[in-house]
């Protein structure tokens, strides 16, 4: 099939596709009026499906997707704007954990929504490394101690700014500041020479975070894993990351060990208007 295809018995000839699309590919021909590419839409379009997501007929579909392929948008399960609030504000960072592990279809799930977070030229070039096993979350969180001891014994600024040798003493004391004990540990890679990367994983881990949460499940950045899986070399050759490739941002994951009852509070936003 073509790249784009029009039901022009269903298209009502509006122009709505035409004036979403990202890329401005799609115009409306002057002899009949219906939707179609321009000479090098092809090459241009970046696949995102907003052209097929936007009409109102399902009468627009694309190589990559068919307006089958896509379900509609059920109104009722979309939660208002109090429900939104009170979620997003409910969201805690969860840092104490029960044992028992989750399953790997509930690992999945989870990964499966974060794909849906928007990225630069929808790349979408993020991949997923799950570290399932709590034993060797343990191990990785170990050669995170490596590292800084290793930052401590040569002094490094890095080390006092983050209260390195609180966390060191807290290891050997048995407990786990890197980790926390998490069943799991997801990290969010992607080629370093995409530009989009940094972005697209960072934004993509967050998504991974808010669809834990809305399942019951308990997750933290694991901000210590991820600076020092950019840094020090027996984490990263643990690691063994695609050729190329760079962490961008960890998730501890798992049940959370207790519940929260009150909503805390924050900052007031700082707000510049022009």
């Amino acid at each position: 099939m073509s790249l784009l295809t029009v039901d022009q018995e269903r298209c009502h000839r509006d122009g709505i596709c035409a004036d979403v699309c990202p890329a401005m590919v799609i115009t409306l021909e002057e002899d009949h009026g219906y939707p179609t590419l321009l000479e090098d839409g092809a090459e241009r379009c970046i696949r995102c499906g907003h052209c097929v997501a936007v009409c109102p007929h399902g009468a627009l579909s694309h190589a990559a997707m068919t307006a089958e392929d896509c379900p509609a948008v059920e109104k009722a399960k979309l939660p208002e704007a109090a429900q939104v609030e009170h979620f997003l504000r409910a969201r805690r960072s969860i840092r104490r954990y029960k044992k028992e592990p989750l399953d790997r279809e509930t690992l999945t799930r989870i990964i499966d929504l974060a794909r849906y977070a928007p990225s630069g030229h929808n790349f979408q070039p993020v991949q997923w490394m799950v570290v399932e096993s709590p034993i060797e979350v343990q191990r990785l969180a170990g050669l995170v101690v490596d590292w800084m001891r290793h930052l401590i014994a040569e002094e490094n600024p890095m080390a006092a700014a983050m209260h390195m040798d609180k966390v060191v003493d807290a290891w050997e004391d048995g407990h786990d500041r890197i980790c926390r004990s998490a069943p799991h540990l997801i990290v969010a890679h992607a080629a370093k020479a995409n530009p989009t990367s940094p972005a697209a994983a960072t934004i993509a881990v967050a998504y991974l975070e808010l669809a834990a949460a809305s399942l019951g499940l308990g997750a933290c950045w694991a901000g210590y894993f991820n600076v020092a899986a950019n840094f020090w070399p027996p984490l990263k050759e643990a690691l063994a990351l695609p050729e190329g490739h760079a962490p961008y941002g960890a998730m501890l994951v798992g049940r959370p060990q207790y519940r929260y009852q009150r909503l805390p509070l924050r900052n007031e936003p700082q707000i510049t208007w022009r």
